[in-house]
């Protein structure tokens, strides 16, 4: 595949909320409440027989960020007289309650503008990673910069990840010197600890529990790292190279066993994981190229993996890399939510299908054509409401049962 391909692959990321903290129910950064792109959400259409009311669209500049929907706000990114800028916007009626410049304008000729990481919601804090490295910390309620970090090792289609919070931890991947893991104090954005020196990837960090400790996992740019959630102190490295060093979509961890995953033939595979001291061992189980995500990740539900990767939308054995389903009509580079035992599925040119999740078959219920051009940014439900975007305009779509 061209590179030009690949700048557009880089990633959406994260997502973040509101002036108020939280609540059950609520999508406050990358992947939802527990990293995973699986969705509390219930009650929401899944059949109709009029094609979905379009409650707002909004011009918002280019970027591939996600979106971070708490209470009655919606946090994303675009591009606004040549900066990147986070906006947040009333959920209901897609007006601006805020916008803040945060960094100069991302370009890429290759058709992959913007910025690309999702904002991150915590305590009242809107915390966000530019595509050229800088990190910064607001006010969620009145758009105000609390702190910000630079990070000095941009990758070659730009700065991804966005940020993890973790306890009173802000985690992200600056790179080289500035660490493969890097985690600043989310109040003060002052530097905690430093784990590795590998160049950045594209992928946000992501924490898991294994035998009731706390870790983070790091995919660089050529390789995976695990570090303590705590101290920092690196307990698991294995290299992983894949062309052009886009290691950019969500690793998941389920069960003791930890599922990586790249595009461009790369492949994936499945590890084991076993405690050995302070340390962690990975054996692995096995390896195929059944799932080659460039830039979208699966979700995992009753030990089957779901997702599109560039070639088509499928259903994975988590335990043993078979193929369960193959769809492979228009599906490729499709985003995959899961949310009420139904998959949310948005293909890159705007198709909206939802459909019983099942490991025998894909079979939609609703279809719907809700956008156009590029989209590759995974959609948030909320609410009653999806939000999905291409590479310039979100809209909002009113999935309530009538």
């Amino acid at each position: 595949m061209k590179t030009a391909w690949v700048a557009c692959l880089i990633l959406l990321a994260g997502v973040v909320a509101c002036p108020l903290p939280a609540a059950a129910g609520d999508w406050p950064h990358w992947r939802g409440p527990n990293h995973d792109g699986i969705s509390s959400e219930t009650g929401f259409a899944t059949t109709w027989t009029e094609t979905p009311k379009i409650l707002w669209d909004k011009p918002i500049g280019a970027a591939f960020s996600s979106f971070a929907c708490v209470g009655d706000k919606v946090f994303t990114c675009g591009t606004k007289e040549r900066k990147q800028v986070l906006y947040c916007l009333d959920a209901g009626t897609g007006d601006i309650v805020w916008q803040q410049a945060f960094e100069s304008e991302r370009k890429d000729g290759q058709g992959g503008d913007g910025t690309r990481a999702t904002p991150t919601f915590d305590g009242g804090r809107v915390y966000i990673v530019g595509g050229h490295g800088l990190v910064l910390c607001f006010d969620a309620a009145k758009g105000d910069e609390i702190w910000r970090y630079k990070g000095n090792n941009e990758p070659q289609w730009g700065y991804s990840n966005s940020v993890l919070i973790e306890g009173n931890l802000a985690v992200v991947t600056p790179g080289n010197a500035d660490g493969g893991l890097l985690a600043l104090d989310k109040m003060t954005g002052k530097t905690v600890w430093k784990c590795g020196d590998e160049q950045a990837g594209y992928a946000t960090p992501y924490p898991f529990t294994f035998e009731d400790k706390r870790y983070i996992v790091g995919f660089m740019g050529k390789c995976v790292i695990i570090a303590d959630a705590k101290t920092g102190k690196q307990v698991w490295k294995t290299p992983w190279k894949t062309s052009y060093d886009v290691n950019a979509s969500s690793p998941i961890f389920h069960d003791g066993h930890l599922f990586l995953t790249s595009g461009y033939g790369t492949g994936c595979a499945l590890f084991k994981m076993a405690a050995a001291g302070d340390k962690l061992e990975g054996k692995e189980i096995w390896r195929n190229k059944n799932i080659v995500n460039k830039f979208q990740s699966c979700v995992l539900r009753d030990g089957v993996l779901y997702g599109g990767d560039e070639k088509s939308l499928k259903a994975v054995d988590f335990m043993t890399g078979k193929i369960l389903w193959d769809v492979r009509e228009r599906t490729a580079n499709s985003t995959v939510l899961l949310a009420d035992n139904h998959l949310i599925v948005l293909t890159e040119s705007g198709k909206l299908m939802i459909a019983p999740v099942s490991p025998k078959e894909f079979k939609p219920t609703a279809t719907a054509s809700i956008l156009d051009g590029r989209c590759w940014t995974i959609p948030a439900l909320h609410q009653g409401k999806l939000f999905a975007r291409n590479l310039k305009k979100a809209v909002c779509v009113d999935l309530s049962r009538k």
